[in-house]
């Protein structure tokens, strides 16, 4: 033959011995049940995925919040939830507000210009949340149809914690609200029809807690009714959400679903709906308080103020003379534990996403974090860092 076969090792030559935890940005590691659904092989279409389908839509409008929404999944990464939801919506002229934040909010808006849409961007200052009024000026001069904006924003760790009011300024003016949950969804509050949201975009393998390459979106009545009677043809065929529709609310074909992330997807939020959302707020808004203060108390820096702090991935400055890059690669080698660096900005990111944010994760990354700070040159006081934390969780309150 003329191409050999390459030359390559198994897996279990390349991985390593003991799994990694990993307490970055995402993905995040997922419960046994959930790993146990993704191993399994199903038909697509008859009565067991339709039932499969059934209660995964059912259990999306609970965390979604909402009664009314279209839920439609795509067998790929949240992006292409990013992409779906952009892409059925604009058309060649639509008028786009984009609210940006940093790196993910900035796809949305480069999605939007790739659709032909006329786009204008409302560049947020470094660090902060989107303010009220700043938005509602841009709506009142652009008069855009549809506004895209992230809850939070993963890259940077901001929040827009105004994104109700945001919303519904929006909502009362008959623009679309496409917003990116990715990092937020079930971590924190979103409620979709209080808040009059028309696009809701998230990803398996953050907060849910699933895997990643396998995402749902919603539509509201609204925005499928401007799908419905939408002019210029969709250029993306997988990503047309009218064909979507066959699938997830038909029970015809589209294409071949992926049937096992189906299926983990489906044990994800079905351990959400046991625990119900509150008490998953609750957990995730004090292991995040009780991290950040182990971090502050260690004698760090966040990056982000405590108005415009996202709970979901906390951003913590590098002290000078520290390589991140060089702290990051200690706590793999030394601890087994993983976190992210940035995109472009001299920060390390700790994750407190779906099972990130367990008692024993946060002690085991908030060690090996300190410790590795240690070994790289950093000033840390890693006891009272630790003490913190136990304190905060202890104490178990929240403000």
């Amino acid at each position: 033959m003329r191409h050999p076969p390459p030359s390559v090792v198994p897996l279990d030559r390349i991985l390593p011995d003991e799994p990694l935890l990993m307490m970055g940005a995402g993905p995040v590691p997922i419960p046994a049940k959930v790993a146990h659904a993704n191993s399994i092989i199903i038909n697509h279409l008859g009565d067991t995925m339709n039932r499969v389908v059934e209660q995964v839509k059912a259990m999306t409008r609970y965390v979604f919040q909402t009664n009314n929404a279209q839920i439609l999944g795509v067998a790929g990464p949240a992006s292409a939830a990013m992409e779906m939801a952009v892409c059925n919506l604009v058309e060649p002229g639509t008028k786009v507000l984009a609210v940006i934040n940093g790196y993910f909010s900035r796809r949305l808006a480069e999605m939007a210009k790739r659709c032909g849409g006329d786009v204008v961007i409302l560049e947020i200052e470094d660090g902060c949340t989107a303010m009220p009024e700043q938005v509602m000026a841009a709506l009142h001069r652009e008069a855009p149809t549809v506004m895209t904006i992230v809850q939070g924003e993963t890259s940077n760790t901001v929040w827009n914690r105004y994104l109700p009011e945001i919303s519904l300024a929006a909502h009362e003016m008959d623009c679309l609200v496409v917003v990116d949950a990715v990092c937020t969804l079930s971590t924190m509050r979103f409620d979709m029809d209080e808040w009059g949201v028309d696009a809701v975009i998230t990803g398996g393998q953050k907060g849910l807690s699933s895997i990643p390459g396998v995402s749902l979106l919603g539509f509201s009545e609204s925005a499928w009714k401007r799908i419905e009677r939408r002019n210029a043809p969709m250029a993306h065929w997988c990503l047309d959400a009218r064909l979507a529709d066959q699938f997830w609310n038909k029970n015809s074909y589209h294409y071949t679903a992926p049937v096992s992330g189906i299926l983990a997807l489906h044990e994800a939020l079905r351990l959400i709906c046991t625990e119900t959302l509150p008490a998953r707020f609750h957990r995730h808004e004090l292991s995040s308080k009780a991290l950040q203060g182990g971090l502050q108390a260690m004698g760090l820096e966040l990056l982000v103020q405590p108005v415009a702090r996202l709970n979901s991935v906390v951003g913590i400055q590098i002290p000078d003379g520290v390589s991140g890059d060089e702290v990051r690669r200690h706590m793999s080698q030394v601890y087994k534990v993983e976190i992210a660096g940035a995109f472009g900005l001299n920060i390390l990111r700790i994750g407190q996403m779906g099972e990130q944010c367990r008692a024993h994760a946060i002690f085991r990354a908030l060690h090996a974090f300190g410790s590795s700070m240690v070994a790289n040159g950093g000033r840390v006081d890693l006891p009272a860092g630790v003490a913190e934390l136990e304190r905060i969780l202890a104490d178990g309150q929240v403000t």
